[in-house]
């Protein structure tokens, strides 16, 4: 007589594998410092491990029932449990889960010096791939630059020339082909005697521009996504045209109440928010506008999602 044997269940091993996996970058966006392409990459090998493991607790259950085929596959089952457990307990210790322990051996550190030589005026351009940008002045030289990044980011390159009496300062980072989270932090300070145009192109990340003292002509920026501060307050002797574009979620921009302001937004901006301006369309000026000798003139395109304009003195 034949007898029909039970179906075999699918194993469970695989489908638990997944969720951990997708519960894992989950996190990482919660936790910056949370990198899993690490924990992937180092621990990978115990998941080989208690499969095998699980697979011959089932082979053993299979030959005790006279080497009838059981139908599941509770060993794999058990043994990813216990993988799930022993990866739960080094992140409860924080065992090389850390970006910060994590990264500690593979930072870079590059500090770097231009000296300003015959220029009368500078055009810099800042080329930063993604992390965390901040400039400021201050500089007893034209430009003091001070890198710290991982692995997963190119050493940056800082070139500089004077054409005509005008510095051409170009700091760029090529692009490396790189996973999950690292840092990638630029400070950079300028001189505060010296004119100078600076462009920014940045992808995604934080950036921090503290301009007040720098005698800015132009200041263009264009990044990714992510947030910024730009400081743009303090006396302005000549007037300052600025630019802002590009799928930033949040700009908040430091303006002087003492000099004259003009801030055109338009495409796709959000929410506006610019207590004191007066506000005429996609226009905002604020009181001092058309009576003094220096003008900032400013102008935010792009997908910005939120402009906070605060007037500082």
């Amino acid at each position: 007589m034949h007898v029909n044997k039970p179906a075999e269940r699918p194993p469970l091993a695989v489908p638990i594998i997944l969720i951990v996996v997708g519960a894992l970058f989950l996190y990482a966006n919660y936790r910056p410092a949370f990198d899993p392409w690490h924990i992937l990459k180092t621990y990978w090998p115990l998941i080989l491990i208690f499969v095998g493991l699980g697979k011959m607790v089932d082979s053993m259950r299979a030959r005790q029932n006279d080497g009838a085929a059981t139908n599941s596959s509770i060993g794999a089952t058990v043994a990813v449990v216990a993988l799930i457990c022993v990866l739960g307990i080094l992140l409860w210790h924080g065992h090389a889960f850390s970006k910060g322990r994590r990264e500690s051996s593979f930072m870079r550190h590059e500090n770097r010096t231009v000296e300003r030589q015959d220029a009368k005026s500078v055009k810099a351009s800042v080329q930063a791939s993604a992390g965390q940008l901040t400039i400021g002045g201050g500089s007893n030289h034209l430009f003091d630059g001070d890198f710290s990044f991982g692995d997963s980011y190119a050493t940056p390159q800082v070139d500089y020339r004077v054409d005509s009496g005008v510095g051409q300062l170009t700091i760029s980072q090529d692009e490396k082909n790189h996973f999950g989270v690292s840092h990638n932090d630029w400070t950079l300070h300028f001189s505060d005697e010296i004119p100078l145009e600076l462009k920014v192109d940045m992808g995604a990340g934080q950036g921090h521009f503290r301009l007040r003292e720098i005698p800015l002509t132009r200041f263009t920026m264009n990044m990714g996504a992510g947030q910024v501060d730009v400081d743009l307050t303090g006396e302005r002797n000549k007037d300052l045209d600025a630019d802002i574009e590009g799928g930033v979620g949040q700009a908040t921009i430091r303006l002087p109440s003492k000099v004259g302001v003009m801030v055109h937004a338009s495409g796709g901006i959000g929410s506006i928010n610019a207590h004191g301006f007066k506000h005429d369309d996609d226009q905002y000026t604020n009181d001092a506008y058309g009576k003094t000798p220096a003008t900032i003139r400013l102008k935010v395109e792009g997908g910005v999602g939120e402009i906070n304009l605060i007037q500082e003195p």
